[in-house]
């Protein structure tokens, strides 16, 4: 006797492999992963950035700003945090608008 759902996964498993063998899908995972590692790297170079700044120029973040206390270091730190929010909500705005879009397509065409 068969068990209720035993024949779905067999079904779910040839749907996949059909969406994953679709030119449209290959497409979409290149140009996804693609963006992925650019936003990547110029994260890597926003943060390396300032650490080798602290490690080989201190004196650079030591500038003081106007007549306060603070230094140059202290909005290039937030700079660097306000970077990988910003590059995070690039990413997220374009998998909503453009990835999910075009992942939700091929589901469609498949009757996933």
């Amino acid at each position: 006797m068969e068990q209720r759902g035993e024949g779905q996964g067999a079904e779910a498993a040839a749907g996949s492999q059909a969406i994953e063998a679709d030119e449209r899908y290959q497409r979409l995972v290149t140009t996804r992963s693609r963006f992925g590692w650019r936003l990547t790297i110029v994260m890597l170079v926003i943060y390396f950035g300032y650490i080798l700044l602290i490690a080989f120029e201190p004196h650079i973040l030591a500038w003081p700003l106007g007549n306060g206390v603070t230094s140059l270091g202290i909005p290039l730190g937030l700079g660097v945090i306000v970077a990988g929010i910003l590059l995070t909500a690039l990413y997220v705005r374009r998998a909503n608008k453009v990835f999910d879009r075009d992942l939700d397509a091929l589901r469609k065409d498949y009757g996933a």
